[in-house]
């Protein structure tokens, strides 16, 4: 039963966190996040934010992620405000790598096939 609440929390998270990074945010840094996923402990007490950005600098992705990390505690006011739970889970920000790495398998496949040609 926890298990669906933890989920329904994680997803209303991953709304909220959105919504506020488009209206309430300011930072220029922050302008084209976008929150792939939220991971919640099973006591609500911890949420890491999973984040994309297209941009391939390293330089622009750790500008991203200060600028993220001063903003987290605005994000988990925000939150708090929104959200009907005892206790707003601490939030911290990690890049989604997925896209990167799913960009490497799909050059991996087009190489391959290009080699059976």
């Amino acid at each position: 039963m926890a298990k669906y609440r933890v989920e329904r929390v994680a997803q209303e998270i991953l709304r909220e966190v959105n919504d506020i990074l488009q209206k309430r945010v300011k930072d220029p840094r922050v302008e084209n996040v976008t929150i792939t996923d939220v991971d919640v402990t099973g006591d609500l007490q911890q949420a890491t934010v999973y984040y994309s950005t297209l941009d391939k600098s390293e330089s622009k992705r750790e500008e991203v992620q200060k600028g993220l990390d001063k903003a987290s505690g605005l994000i988990r006011s925000e939150v708090g405000k929104r959200l009907q739970i005892y206790k707003t889970p601490e939030l911290s920000f990690k890049r989604d790598s997925s896209l990167e790495y799913g960009e490497h398998i799909d050059a991996l496949l087009n190489k391959i096939k290009a080699e059976d040609k």
